[in-house]
């Protein structure tokens, strides 16, 4: 019980992170700029979600500082190890989140 109450508590703690950020264009998505995710999400007006690394299933609820508590909906070819990429409706959105290194809670 020890054991499992400990693997709990570290997966709760936050977590630094690389975020960067992506929009439904064919510049930051290429040949899957079609508006559906990974997961089948159908992309909506006012939609926030992340992409995670694989070893994050779909679904998941993560906690982002600046954007918000979004579920992971979708993958990307970049995003491994430590990066998350955050959902915006436009490009210029995207660019003006830019790169940056946040205390992630899952």
């Amino acid at each position: 019980m020890i054991h499992l109450t400990l693997m709990i508590a570290l997966m709760l703690m936050p977590k630094t992170y690389r975020v960067t950020a992506y929009c439904p264009c064919k510049i930051c998505c290429g040949r899957y700029a079609d508006g559906v995710t990974a997961s089948g999400h159908i992309i909506q007006p006012g939609d926030k979600f992340v992409a995670a690394p694989r070893n994050i299933p779909f679904g998941e609820w993560l906690t982002i500082p600046d954007y918000g508590r979004v579920q992971v909906k979708d993958r990307g070819g970049a995003i491994k190890g430590n990066r998350f990429d955050v959902f915006f409706p436009t490009h210029q959105a995207a660019l003006n989140w830019g790169v940056r290194y946040l205390e992630v809670r899952r």
